[in-house]
């Protein structure tokens, strides 16, 4: 990952929060989410599950975190299972985390491999009550795509069909609607890119500039220090364009006295930033705009 390796003291206590929480005898999973194809053999860059990366710091797809604290053996109260890596994918697919470097990230110290997940499942669901899934309940999601998570839950259901099913969302939504000092400065971290790149835009920006060569330079500016980029799709909107809601084609170009609306935001560590601002192609407000805009 670009970013700062974050100290494992908010993942623990993170997990310490949510599992206080838990009915007792319960056991909740966490998967990651998928690397979705494009075509051939062509893929989306990996995004993790904000959950699961909010309890373990895992950035890994094909990862999945399993937390039992009633569990009867210390070494399943917390449990990472990680793809087994290998001389093969580490040429095809770069570094993967060990068994230590998962340790070292999360401050999980019982990591186990996947292959063995599926037996070391059914032995913890025999000593549980209740298993927790985790679904997706924001009040705007709409999402069509089964993901690694729903498959899971799917396959549970059928493979342990008399346990008694709790939801791990709305304890998460309380949890992480308050931010750790860790998590704070992530996120000031991500704004400052955001702010680099901002100033990096006004300097650039003039008659005859196109959209797409100011979110060019955005970019640029938020992949040098160390963010994968927007942390959502960007609005560069000049002229007209200001007044579609979300217009993010981004490809007209910028005409003298016409303004432009930015509404954009790096992410960093998985945090996200975001800042909009309007300001005027030809470098100064006309008396009308500035007006409208001090208003």
């Amino acid at each position: 990952m670009k970013y700062h390796p974050i100290d494992r003291k908010l993942f623990i206590k993170n997990r310490k929060n949510f599992t206080e929480k838990m009915e007792s005898n319960s056991l909740a999973v966490f998967n990651s989410n998928d690397i979705y194809p494009i075509g051939a053999d062509s893929t989306m860059p990996f995004q993790q599950a904000r959950d699961l990366f909010y309890l373990s710091g895992v950035d890994q797809d094909k990862s999945i975190l399993v937390l039992f604290p009633d569990a009867p053996s210390e070494k399943y109260r917390e449990m990472l299972f990680l793809t087994e890596t290998n001389d093969h994918i580490a040429v095809w697919e770069g570094e993967k985390l060990t068994k230590e470097k998962a340790f070292e990230t999360s401050g999980i110290k019982n990591v186990f491999w996947l292959k063995d997940f599926e037996k070391v499942f059914f032995e913890v669901m025999t000593q549980c009550e209740t298993v927790y899934f985790n679904t997706n309940e924001h009040y705007r999601a709409n999402v069509e795509t089964e993901t690694r998570e729903d498959r899971f839950i799917k396959w549970c259901k059928e493979k342990f069909p008399a346990h008694k099913v709790a939801k791990s969302n709305p304890i998460l939504q309380r949890l992480r609607s308050v931010k750790d000092r860790i998590e704070l400065d992530l996120m000031q971290t991500a704004c400052d890119i955001t702010e680099k790149a901002f100033r990096r835009a006004l300097k650039f920006v003039k008659p005859g500039v196109w959209e797409y060569e100011i979110e060019a330079e955005y970019y640029h500016e938020m992949i040098r220090n160390r963010s994968k980029g927007f942390a959502y799709t960007p609005i560069i909107a000049s002229g007209s364009n200001a007044n579609v809601l979300h217009y993010i084609e981004n490809n007209k170009q910028c005409k003298e006295g016409e303004l432009i609306l930015l509404d954009t935001g790096a992410e960093y560590a998985n945090y996200a930033s975001d800042l909009s601002r309007t300001i005027p192609v030809s470098g100064k407000f006309t008396k009308r705009q500035k007006e409208v805009y001090n208003a």
